[in-house]
């Protein structure tokens, strides 16, 4: 008979290989199944928490960030994005609103998926019916990808590294390239969101998150009571399209203007041609002052009734602010229906179609060259 601790051993390396397919922790992370695609790639969810209690679940379908949880004024917490139980809500027969993807290869709107770059014509595919524009990368952009997912940081700030390669001509775009994504909750209570990207052909990049926040919580009806700051001056207006027309506006005497705290149902339905555009806010604001590689305040929100508030911090030129407009209840997540008007994106990002704006900050990315950008959404209580 062989001795007991050598049977102990023995089983103790078998369940050391088996359980990572169960789940597996390492430095605040866990890693669990969380679905398979229709064509049977495994999918998993990760589960970064900080010595303070606050927990971020990603998935690396998509990149999806599938929960905040984060405290209110009275030390409860609670989670403040929209995100789904299972993968399945994430496919694409379920979820056209992009719920805390990753989004590229270029996020936001390209008018009728055509830019010029180095004299050469692009197309890509529509992806915003029934607008003909493409949206968010294409009819199969970053958000419905499957990204290498790697456990790193320490206990104090447990991160996620991810990676995707796109190829070259991946809907429509140029060049091959090498996307890396990092996510780390950092000073206890923050997201930090770092983007790296290279190429080897000249192409187009804008690289965002689109989480939907509801400080509240993901369960809430409403996010018209919130109160919004923006840092910008200036925003970019739109056709009735929801393409920039060129124009660089200034906010002052119109419902865009947030520069001081103000409930964002205070305006929302003023008779207003950009608004009526929008269906509400759908617009990219030109924050004040460049980034560059230093971080600026973009956004706060404030929540009266939980108390939580949420800073946005970017190296990015722009943020486009979205009141949840189309949000219509068929979806539902882990608190509920997602409601009309019931969450709003800030999503930290160059311009909408700059390709197609000479006066837009420029996103052509060449060989050579890295893009790297960090936003960090930083939460506290009042």
């Amino acid at each position: 008979m062989k001795p007991l601790f050598t049977i102990l051993g023995a089983l103790c390396f078998v369940l050391a290989i088996a359980l990572p397919s169960l789940t597996q922790s390492s430095a605040n992370i866990q890693k669990q199944p969380f679905g398979k695609t229709p064509s049977g790639e495994e999918v998993y969810l990760y589960t970064l928490k900080s010595p303070s209690g606050m927990t971020v679940k990603i998935t690396n379908y998509g990149g999806a960030v599938n929960q905040i949880l984060v405290p209110d004024r009275n030390k409860k917490f609670g989670d403040v994005v929209l995100g789904f139980d299972s993968l399945e809500g994430y496919l694409p027969k379920n979820n056209s609103s992009y719920f805390g993807a990753l989004i590229g290869r270029y996020a936001n709107r390209i008018a009728n998926g055509r830019f010029t770059l180095d004299g050469k014509t692009y197309q890509i595919p529509a992806s915003d019916t029934p607008r003909p524009n493409s949206l968010h990368g294409g009819k199969v952009g970053f958000d419905k990808r499957i990204w290498q997912a790697t456990p790193v940081g320490t206990a104090d700030s447990p991160a996620l590294d991810l990676h995707y390669t796109s190829a070259d001509g991946e809907e429509g775009f140029p060049g091959t390239m090498q996307v890396d994504v990092q996510y780390s909750v950092v000073r206890g209570n923050s997201l930090r969101i770092e983007y790296r990207a290279t190429t080897d052909k000249p192409t187009v990049l804008n690289l965002t998150n689109h989480s939907y926040f509801n400080l509240e919580g993901s369960g809430s009806a409403t996010v018209l009571n919130h109160k919004l700051t923006l840092m910008a001056d200036k925003y970019t207006p739109v056709n009735a399209n929801l393409i920039p027309t060129g124009a660089i506006d200034s906010v002052a005497g119109t419902p865009f203007d947030f520069r001081k705290a103000t409930a964002i149902g205070a305006r929302i339905n003023d008779n207003d041609q950009q608004l009526a555009y929008g269906k509400g806010y759908d617009h990219n604001f030109v924050l004040n002052g460049s980034g560059g590689n230093t971080l600026i305040r973009a956004a706060k929100v404030e929540e009266p009734t939980a108390g939580r508030v949420m800073e946005v911090w970017t190296t990015q030129p722009g943020i486009q602010f979205y009141s949840g407009n189309f949000l219509d209840g068929k979806n539902v997540g882990i608190g509920g229906p997602f409601r009309y008007r019931s969450a709003l994106c800030l999503e930290t990002q160059h311009f909408p179609d700059s390709p197609n704006h000479t006066n837009f900050p420029s996103t052509v990315l060449r060989p050579g060259q890295e893009f790297h950008s960090v936003t960090e959404y930083r939460f506290s209580t009042e």
